[in-house]
């Protein structure tokens, strides 16, 4: 029974066909290259607000910015 947790940073809206399309996919891509169930398999999207989410010890908003003024 797989359970597989997608975490994105709640920006932009995502929508709940693009929501159903992550599930469906990764459904999808488990049942094809592990043979997996889709009946049992578990998808979970958790939305994290942009100030709850962290990369190289920055907030993201930081982390962006400062990869932006790089290929300035």
């Amino acid at each position: 029974m797989p359970y597989v947790n997608i975490k994105i940073t709640r920006e932009g809206g995502t929508t709940p066909e693009q929501k159903a399309e992550l599930i469906r996919g990764t459904t999808d891509l488990l049942a094809r290259v592990l043979d997996k169930n889709p009946a049992t398999t578990f998808v979970v999207i958790d939305e994290v607000e942009m100030e709850d989410w962290g990369v190289g010890g920055l907030p993201v908003a930081d982390y962006r910015a400062k990869l932006a003024a790089r290929k300035d």
